[in-house]
């Protein structure tokens, strides 16, 4: 992988720390009277705010994790760090994006979504583990 890819992970994995600090702030302060707003019964609303943490929670890990992969230029030395860049970021959309979805539009495009995304940060963390695994010493950042 170039270096031209590996800031389109900067820029990715900024992004998506961003949009996981402005929907985490939402759910601290605006989010609970706009649901009881919609009619929606204690239990409901602790639960869709427990589901927004949790997407907040996960999604800050990975973006965290892209942004270490991408600014150290591993994913540009191993391509199954690249690999689990990309399985992170679609982690991200599957995993929290379909919590997201649940709890602002209380509805999913389909339940499996979710898990299928849990699955995708699994296979991410495998693919960095087998990164290191069969490398015969890790890349330098300098490339020696």
């Amino acid at each position: 992988m170039n270096q031209p890819a590996a800031r389109v992970f900067l820029i990715l994995a900024a992004l998506s720390g961003a949009i996981c600090v402005a929907i985490g702030a939402m759910g601290a302060h605006s989010l609970p009277k706009r649901l009881e707003s919609q009619g929606f019964t204690q239990e409901q609303v602790d639960k869709k705010l427990q589901q927004c943490e949790l997407a907040t929670r996960y999604q800050m890990f990975h973006a965290l994790a892209v942004l270490a992969l991408a600014a150290s230029g591993y994913c540009t030395r191993s391509k199954l760090a690249t690999i689990a860049s990309v399985l992170m970021l679609l982690g991200t959309i599957g995993f929290s994006g379909g919590l997201y979805s649940m709890v602002f539009a209380d509805e999913i495009i389909h339940w499996s979504i979710v898990p299928i995304g849990g699955s995708l940060f699994i296979l991410g963390w495998l693919h960095l583990a087998a990164s290191a695994l069969f490398q015969r010493s890790l890349p330098s950042p300098n490339g020696a």
